[in-house]
């Protein structure tokens, strides 16, 4: 089983370090900055083998070179410009990252990028900025189709998949959510909830899908609740999933 440790990084990023029942090896996902990194990696006693990458942002790879260092092996998105990558992932893909055999898959999730990829396996979902607890990401490159059709298919995964993502964003998400569905009682219970964990300074994730299912507007655009308050926002009917969609993607865009 992988043991995942939160590296913070930068204002409000998560790294996120996988390795495998106390081992040596580490593998890194999405480093914006060295130094954290780093520090992790000694502080376990572990030696990088192999760094991970959802999407090309800054945030996301801005770590990458200086720990790579030549030597380390830097998977992902093919159709993205990665700095120092030494293999391109497609969608569909398996592979056991360097240094360890877990297993993972490569989904596309575009729609936050144009070529924005997600990792599965061992029962965690490694999102980057495509999904988030509580929200999405802002359609940067993508369009509302491609964001929906990306959020489908993840809406398709088991409930109880732990969602590893980029961003401490949990408690703006969730109150934008509350405006979104102000009756829904479990997202009333998260939110308190995310509330005092954030309150004392924890880390909301990882949340698992079954309660974004629950409480994550952006998983529920053909949820009559969500229908009625995107409907009630725009002042107009809404014809389908996609306009739903669009409409409380640029509802949160200005909340």
């Amino acid at each position: 089983m992988l043991e995942i440790t939160p590296i913070p990084l930068l204002r409000d990023n998560y790294a996120w370090l996988l390795r495998e029942s106390e081992g040596t090896s580490a593998v890194v996902v999405d480093p914006g900055e060295a130094a954290p990194v780093r520090r992790a990696l000694e502080a376990m006693g572990a030696t990088l083998t192999g760094i991970l990458i959802t999407h090309h942002h800054p945030d996301h790879v801005g770590g990458v070179a200086e720990l790579a260092g030549g030597d380390v092996p830097v998977l992902g998105p093919a159709d993205e410009t990665i700095p120092a990558r030494t293999r391109g992932l497609q969608a569909g893909e398996r592979f056991a990252a360097p240094g360890l055999t877990t297993e993972l898959e490569v989904l596309a999730v575009p729609g936050h990028t144009a070529g924005h990829i997600a990792f599965l396996g061992d029962g965690v979902l490694f999102s980057g900025d495509s999904l988030f607890a509580g929200g999405c990401g802002r359609l940067f490159e993508g369009t509302p189709a491609q964001m929906l059709a990306s959020l489908a298919a993840l809406r398709e995964l088991p409930e109880d998949t732990r969602l590893y993502c980029g961003h401490e964003y949990t408690l703006a998400n969730l109150e934008f959510a509350r405006a979104v569905e102000p009756d829904n009682q479990a997202l009333a219970e998260r939110l308190e909830r995310v509330r005092e964990q954030r309150g004392r300074g924890g880390i909301t994730l990882p949340s698992r899908l079954g309660e974004e299912f629950a409480t994550n507007p952006f998983l529920r655009w053909d949820r009559q609740s969500v229908i009625e308050s995107a409907e009630a926002h725009t002042g107009r009917r809404l014809a389908s999933a996609e306009e739903v969609f669009a409409a409380i993607r640029a509802w949160k865009d200005r909340f």
